[in-house]
């Protein structure tokens, strides 16, 4: 029996999740390739959520930039109404401050002129949905492990498990964490185990969210309560691994009591509506975003701490960053060129890099119970409370309003307000 034939694309990206297929879309939207000249391989595909399935217990938190790329996806209109939710404030405090008191952080969408401060997606949802708009516009989706990766000057040999052979001009990974591409292409990484682990679940709480963002630094790490339509709340829980294992062996009541008592009962009692789940946390960054023919987005290029909720909206400004590098080429010979891909490589690595050292430095500050670090942490919430041009600027950064972030993805008032 003969070799299965080479099959020739323009792009080959590795990981079907909301990253990699939200990257294939966007080269078509962007008209940086053609229907049929892109591939997605995954080891498995996402599969449609059932109407009446219950919220996934991994929601994300998206950014107005993030939506606008969506968009451009042909994603975000095509998002079950009832599987985002808009939410207009955010509290931030200290454990030994008072929510919207003494030691706190508040942030309202109205004080901005925003109409609000993000939105609350479910993520089975999303990428699912993700998935749908890349074959909408063309994508090849080709179910098979990954075998090898041997880049040369002319393009890039993908093998699969399954004994096809890829040629394409350039090989994107975005599988993850774990990934395999960097792991073939040689690319080290760096970073810390933050020895915690994230438990994250749905609550019923007695009091109304109030469409409200809440999240309280503890010792052991922060506990966030992040509102959905239902009147539910999702938590993401950070506790360090011993406090971790012991909050899962409790019974639902006893956590339910235990949650009530971390969050400073700022919403009333708690009760889980859902199992709970859990999964390890590490600061993780690529060496390498780029070799020749070859590029990292997401979380394959870096892993940060859930606290601030920004590790999907990072991804995505790779996967925008990325268009706008390959549309200043002028055609798809290009894609490969190692002089184009570390201007990308440059871009992004520098912007993940400080959002991951400022999320780290968080996690460190707020962890430290030394009574002088407790008192400084809540004297510089209240600071920064009363400061408008600060907080309307820390808010615009986090919509993605403000930034070095490609210019298709801001309005005319956004590059008024980067002129500024």
């Amino acid at each position: 029996m003969s070799a299965p034939q080479a099959r020739d694309f323009d792009v080959v990206i590795v990981g079907a999740g909301v990253i990699g297929a939200a990257m294939a879309s966007l080269l078509v939207a962007r008209k940086l390739s053609s229907p049929g000249r892109v591939a997605i391989i995954a080891d498995r595909f996402a599969t449609p959520v059932p109407a009446d399935a219950d919220w996934d217990l991994r929601v994300f938190a998206t950014s107005r930039a993030s939506e606008r790329l969506l968009k451009m996806c042909g994603v975000w209109d095509s998002l079950p109404a009832a599987r985002v939710f808009a939410y207009e404030r955010m509290c931030v405090w200290d454990a030994g401050g008072e929510p919207r008191g003494k030691g706190s952080l508040s942030f309202d969408s109205a004080e901005i002129g925003e109409p609000n401060l993000g939105f609350i997606v479910d993520g089975r949802v999303l990428q699912w949905q993700c998935l749908q708009a890349a074959r909408s516009t063309g994508a090849v989706l080709l179910e098979a492990g990954l075998g090898s990766v041997v880049a040369t000057d002319a393009h890039v040999s993908i093998s699969l498990s399954d004994g096809r052979t890829l040629c394409s001009q350039l090989v994107i990974a975005a599988d993850g964490q774990e990934s395999k591409t960097r792991e073939l292409l040689g690319i080290e990484t760096a970073g810390h185990n933050y020895r915690q682990n994230a438990l994250v679940a749905h609550v019923r709480t007695a009091k109304s969210h109030a469409n409200t963002a809440w999240q309280r630094f503890l010792r052991s790490g922060p506990l966030a309560f992040l509102p959905l339509p239902d009147g539910r709340s999702s938590i993401v829980w950070s506790a360090a691994l011993a406090e971790a294992a012991r909050l899962r062996a409790l019974d639902p009541e006893a956590f339910g009591a235990a949650l009530t008592a971390a969050s400073g009962e700022v919403l009333g009692d708690c009760e889980l509506s859902t199992p709970l789940a859990s999964f390890p946390l590490k600061l993780q960054y690529a060496l390498e975003y780029a070799r020749p023919r070859a590029v990292l987005l997401g979380d394959a290029a870096h892993a940060v701490h859930p606290l601030a909720g920004q590790g999907l909206n990072l991804g995505l400004l790779d996967c925008a960053a990325l268009a706008d590098v390959l549309g200043q080429a002028g055609g798809t010979g290009y894609f490969g060129e190692h002089r184009l891909l570390r201007r990308y490589e440059r871009w992004r690595r520098s912007e993940n890099l400080l959002a991951a050292g400022a999320l780290d430095g968080l996690e460190r500050l707020f962890s430290n119970a030394d009574p002088l670090s407790t008192a400084l942490r809540s004297a510089g919430l209240g600071a920064v409370d009363k400061l408008p041009f600060i907080k309307r600027r820390f808010v615009q950064r986090a919509l993605g309003t403000i930034g070095d972030i490609p210019a298709f993805l801001k309005t005319e008032a956004d590059a008024r307000i980067n002129a500024l």
